[in-house]
């Protein structure tokens, strides 16, 4: 009678512990170009047939950066961050409630002053909520299908993790963030919609598909120099 054939288990993923100053950067980082995000986000933009909104070109810098948290720091490290970015991202909204809802001057400069104030930063806390589902939901699936993958192929494929991964958060995120954000910038009927979808997630998949070289490099470059790659391992989440 011939014995079943083992398999040794694989080994728990590395990750960093985030005593360095590598994580606290990303994570400003992350806070500041989510905020500018949803500020641009208020203004829709028309490139010729394409539908998108002024936030475009910075926001897939934020998920960018949370391929490389999720990578180096872990699961519950960049749900963290997450968390984090989100909570300055409301604070700044009510920053923008109380700026504008304080009295201004009555002369003709200050009426305009505070009519600029409303138009530019009073549709943000609808911005804000439409980013709050939509990445909390989006970038909590990235990092969780990144980690789970590198649960199964270690420090090899790293490429594959970055872009499956991306493929469902940045639909997840793409999806919530029109839905709830449409209405704001001005889009108002189904084929603007579903053009607002696509763009937006065809955009941002393809920019974090550029940049996976670049990507790789940095996480590569931040393993080598964070003192406790490897010494930190976590169970797939």
């Amino acid at each position: 009678m011939t014995s079943a054939k083992t398999f040794p288990a694989a080994a728990p993923p590395k990750f960093a512990s985030i005593g360095s100053p590598y994580f606290g950067i990303m994570l400003a980082v992350m806070a500041v170009v989510l905020i500018l995000s949803n500020i641009g986000a208020a203004k829709g933009v028309a490139i010729g047939p394409i539908i998108t909104d002024g936030g475009f070109f910075l926001f897939p810098l934020a998920y960018i950066l949370g391929d490389v948290i999720s990578e180096v720091y872990g699961f519950k490290v960049a749900r963290k961050a997450i968390f984090t970015t989100f909570a300055l991202s409301v604070f700044a909204s009510l920053c923008y409630w109380i700026i504008i809802a304080l009295p201004g001057f009555d002369d003709d400069f200050g009426a305009a002053k505070q009519a600029a104030l409303e138009g530019a930063l009073g549709p943000v806390p609808q911005i804000v909520l439409a980013s709050l589902l939509a990445f909390l939901a989006g970038q909590t699936i990235n990092s969780w299908i990144l980690v789970r993958m590198k649960a199964r192929t270690g420090e090899k494929s790293l490429w594959a993790r970055i872009m499956g991964s991306s493929v469902a958060g940045e639909f997840v995120d793409t999806l919530i963030f029109c839905s709830i954000a449409a209405s704001v910038i001005g889009i108002s009927d189904v084929g603007m919609f579903v053009n607002y979808v696509l763009v937006g997630f065809v955009y941002k998949t393809g920019v974090e598909f550029l940049f996976v070289p670049l990507t790789s490099l940095v996480i590569g470059w931040i393993k080598k120099r964070e003192p406790s790659y490897g010494a930190v391992t976590a169970a797939t989440p």
